[in-house]
This record gives structure tokens, C-alpha cells and sequence, in this order.
């Protein structure tokens, strides 16, 4: 089989509408695709004034805001009109990166014809719920989840602790790994900038503990701050250095008083502003993937992060960074202290980040779901 036979019908909630990392992930593997000659076409919600413009052929999907997340939205399914494009199409498989209404129609669709369907999973949605006190519904989202991917002839993950978490949960056996790659361009050491950083106030023997991503609760903010608490009262030298908007941020201000607050940055500013701390700290427990994790790593940080799906893969402790019990406000200060005291231990372990980060190229990366494809592909055709 050949790329230029395959057409991949991609299904997603947020294809370009809010800027995050799993999105960003989906982009670039349509990037990939439609530079080996696969044919794609991308359904999802759409909106007035996307965060970026759309990679491929995008089908607006109808949806509704979530009522605690507005920025968000939801596919309600698949009406009339999507349909008719979809038999035009003519995919000959499938793949879903989002389990809303609109993917499991989509799945109905699909098996219906005979079509095979991947699932890519990038979020662990169940762990949302303690954020939002909703812990009573876990059982039920995970049954929901459960009878999704387990329709699929095949789910991509993208690192092995996220597999044998689904594994475990009996979501499907046939699990695949799609990690992630990182821009060295963007990404990289030389993009570091003292005088920059001085010119937010940041001392140079204060440590500067970057966070990267949405300002939303479940990505651990309660945790960071707390953690931020704790460091003044050790009288560390120190100044939170927060990269990315989101709802919690009034919050999150109010809590880190002190903190450098840069809001949303994108291209050669993003790379200046991370490259430009000293340390990475991430508490989140929700992601598949720490794909700022792997951008710090990129820019030479060591990293401070739960021991969690999303870091695990990526984080060796003791050698490029620390990995703390999740929630452990204590542990992850012990841990940044000890980078704040030790600059020689920061940038040994920032380095063996490096060394590791410039290992994952997105091209080598992506070919493997090109592989998954064929392969699910064939095994239909087999019957």
C-alpha cells in the first residue's frame, strides 16, 4: 500500500479553535501526511477567529459551548451535510482524537461501512472530573470511554504509561505508541536571554520556575501555587515565570502575588521565554503527554514534575530532572530548592534533557501512525 491510497477522515473537537498541545500534535501529523501524498480531511467545531490557521481541508462540524468551559466546544454529531462529505470522501479509515458525541457517531459511521477506526488518545478526560468536584461520575465517564475505544480496531497513545494505564482500564488491546516530537528551532538553549528576563525584574540569582500551558485548574495550578508558597517561606530566591492565558488566571494571580504573569506566546517569544528559566515545574496529572515538558527539556531546563502519565515517560529522575508524589506540595519545594542551591545540579540535569529531547523528530515520530494506518487498513481487507 501506498500513502497516496490511504484517506484518513480525522475527527476532532478542537482542531484550531483553542491553541493546546494535543492540537497541535494533530496539526502536524496532518502536515506529515499530506507531505508523504495521504488524503485527509479534518471535521471539527469551528468559530469566527480560530487561535491558528487550520492545517488541510476542514469540515465544520455543528457544536455547543461547554457550559464551564465555553472556550470549549462540543460536536453534537453528525448531521445531514457531514454525511453527504463523508460519502464524497470516501475515507478508508477513520480516526477519532476526541470522545464526544461527534466520535462516537463517527464510529457508528465507520463500523456501519466497514471502515476501520483508530482512536488517538491525548487527554485522560476522567482525571478533569476532581478539578470540577464531579468525582461521583468518574465510574460512568470511564464506562463511556470503555465502549468508545473499544469499537476502534486500534488506539494510538503516546508513551507506554499511558498504555498500560488503558490497558488496565480494558479500553482496547491493540494500542499503539504516538509520542510527540519538538521544535529544536523554536525550542532550543540559545534562545535564552538575560537581559530580557532583567527587564521583567527577574534578578540573576533568583530562580526562575517556569510553567507553560493553558491556566485552567486541572492543570495542577492549586499544586504549583502552593509549592510557590512554600519556596518564599524557605526564603528561596525565586520568581513563578507563567507562560499561557486560560480562565483560572485572575485565580491564579491572586495566589502567586509575585509572579511574572506573560500570558499567551507564541513562535521565537514562546522559545525566549522558556529558554529564558531555570527550572521547569509541572504538577498536572491530566496529560497522555507532556508536550511542554519536552519543549523545556528542549530549551535545557530540568524538570520538576508529578510522577504521573505524563511526565513519567519522559522525566528520568535524578538524571533530567525530579519526579514527585502528585500532590506532594513538600517534595516538589525540596526539589526546587535543591536546583536553587545547586546551579551545577540544574545544569547537568538540563543537559541529559537535552541530549534526550534532540532524539525526537517529528517526521520519525508521525511515520508510525502512517504505519498504524496501512496496517489497520489491510487487516479489514483480510476480513
Amino acid at each position: 500500500m501506498q500513502p497516496g491510497d490511504i484517506r484518513l477522515a480525522l475527527f476532532s473537537g478542537n482542531y484550531n479553535y483553542v491553541r493546546d498541545g494535543a492540537n497541535q500534535a494533530l496539526n502536524r501529523l496532518v502536515d506529515y501526511l499530506l507531505r508523504q501524498g495521504v488524503h485527509v480531511r479534518v471535521y471539527a467545531p469551528t468559530v469566527d477567529k480560530p487561535a491558528f490557521k487550520a492545517t488541510g481541508d476542514l469540515v465544520s462540524m455543528p457544536s455547543m459551548a461547554i457550559f464551564f468551559r465555553p472556550e470549549y466546544r462540543v460536536p453534537l454529531g453528525l448531521p445531514a451535510r457531514v454525511k453527504r462529505d463523508l460519502e464524497e470522501f470516501k475515507p478508508n479509515v477513520v480516526q477519532i482524537s476526541s470522545p464526544d458525541v461527534g466520535a462516537h457517531r463517527a464510529v457508528t459511521w465507520a463500523r456501519r461501512r466497514g471502515i476501520p477506526v483508530i482512536g488517538s488518545v491525548h487527554t485522560r478526560f476522567e482525571t478533569y472530573l476532581e478539578y470540577y468536584h464531579l468525582q461521583l461520575f468518574e465510574p460512568m465517564v470511564r464506562a463511556i470511554l470503555r465502549r468508545l475505544y473499544s469499537r476502534c480496531d486500534a488506539l494510538l497513545v503516546p508513551a507506554k504509561s499511558t498504555a498500560a494505564v488503558l490497558r488496565a482500564q480494558r479500553m482496547n488491546r491493540n494500542i499503539h505508541i504516538w509520542s510527540r516530537g519538538v521544535d529544536r528551532d523554536q525550542f532550543n538553549p540559545g534562545r535564552r536571554d538575560m537581559a530580557w528576563r532583567r527587564g521583567l525584574g527577574i534578578a540573576d540569582d533568583e530562580l526562575a520556575v517556569a510553567f507553560l500551558g493553558r491556566l485552567v485548574l486541572e492543570k495542577g495550578l492549586d499544586v504549583f501555587a502552593a509549592v510557590i508558597e512554600q519556596l518564599a517561606a524557605r526564603k528561596v530566591p525565586h520568581r513563578p515565570l507563567v507562560i499561557g492565558e486560560g480562565p483560572a488566571r485572575d485565580w491564579f494571580e491572586k495566589a502567586m502575588p509575585d509572579g511574572i504573569f506573560l500570558g499567551q506566546q507564541v513562535g521565537d517569544d514562546l522559545g525566549r521565554a522558556l529558554a529564558s528559566g531555570d527550572v521547569f515545574l509541572n504538577p498536572s496529572l491530566t496529560e497522555t503527554f507532556g508536550n511542554v515538558t519536552l519543549e523545556a527539556m528542549a530549551c535545557a531546563l530540568p524538570v520538576v514534575a508529578a510522577s504521573a502519565t505524563g511526565a513519567t515517560n519522559l522525566v528520568r529522575n535524578g538524571k533530567t530532572g525530579t519526579l514527585v508524589e502528585p500532590g506532594d506540595v513538600e517534595a516538589f519545594a525540596d526539589a526546587l530548592e535543591a536546583y536553587a542551591r545547586d546551579p551545577d545540579l540544574r545544569r547537568r540535569h538540563g543537559e541529559a534533557g537535552l541530549d534526550f529531547a534532540r532524539t525526537q523528530d517529528w517526521d520519525d515520530i508521525n511515520a508510525t501512525v502512517l504505519h498504524v494506518y496501512e496496517s489497520v487498513i489491510r487487516r479489514r481487507a483480510r476480513g
